[in-house]
């Protein structure tokens, strides 16, 4: 048993976790961390080439795990994934539903079919993994719920008002479900990193001036994908509510929810240069 999750494991002997986009970036580097520590796995991607690339190397690993092809947008597709991993391996202790993609651009930059697309995914493919998840986690009594949005869900930087507002979407829902599920047992915890280097950029829409920045901004990161992984789960395993990461983005959390206005000033000159 590794050391860096020996919490996490003792609470869910077990070891069952389904993770949505788990082909590349953070949900990967989720995967990859349970995997060291002997967990059985449901992988749900919509990249089959990916997803069937990391099936066949956890495999050739030994790792226990499912693949499932599909999309978040489908609720269908989610829940006969999420029903069949929990059929196949009596039952399901933790859920992540990592699934995202990136926009950027002012409200008048963003089209009306690209906000479709991202709510479609950002936030309906939660509400679909939440509603598929649940009656599996309430069963066990103990299960752990986690949802990724991003720091994006409180700073609302100029400029990324369709990412911005899914992703405060996904902490609202996150927020609402602590106090629905708390009384059959389960946890819910919801994740918000900054910028950290990852795959995320590729999914990205928007103005091309606003793509270059995005770009920047990831790229003079220094946290990365597996950092980011540990920090999430190792946080969620100590019964975090709110996991914003890294640690030093923590001052930024605070600083929004006791001096808002002055908050907001500071992203605008932040944005300007």
């Amino acid at each position: 048993m590794s050391e860096r999750f020996a919490r996490l494991n003792a609470r869910f002997p077990h070891k069952r976790a389904f993770i949505t986009g788990a082909s590349s970036g953070l949900g990967l580097e989720l995967a990859k961390a349970l995997a060291a520590d002997a967990w059985t796995l449901g992988l749900f991607d919509r990249n089959l080439e990916r997803l069937t690339s990391v099936e066949a190397t956890f495999a050739d690993a030994g790792v226990k795990l499912v693949a499932y092809p599909g999309d978040v947008t489908q609720a269908d597709e989610l829940t006969v994934a999420v029903n069949s991993f929990a059929a196949t391996h009596d039952g399901m202790d933790v859920m992540i539903n990592n699934a995202g993609v990136a926009g950027a651009g002012s409200m008048m930059e963003v089209s009306l079919e690209d906000w479709r697309w991202i709510v479609d995914i950002n936030m309906m493919g939660v509400v679909h993994g939440c509603r598929a998840a649940i009656p599996h986690l309430q069963r066990n009594g103990s299960g752990l719920l986690i949802n990724v949005a991003s720091a994006a869900a409180f700073a609302s930087a100029p400029g990324m008002v369709s990412y911005n507002a899914t992703k405060a979407a996904v902490l609202s829902i996150s927020e609402t479900l602590v106090n629905e599920l708390r009384p059959v047992g389960t946890q819910v915890s919801v994740a918000m990193p900054t910028f950290f280097r990852s795959s995320l950029l590729e999914t990205l829409r928007g103005p091309e001036q606003a793509r270059a920045f995005a770009h920047t901004i990831m790229q003079r990161s220094e946290y990365s994908a597996e950092a980011a992984a540990h920090d999430l789960l190792t946080e969620a395993a100590d019964g975090r509510t709110y996991i914003v990461l890294p640690k030093a983005a923590r001052t930024l959390w605070r600083m929004k929810r006791w001096m808002p206005v002055r908050f907001l000033d500071r992203l605008r000159q932040f944005a300007q240069h």
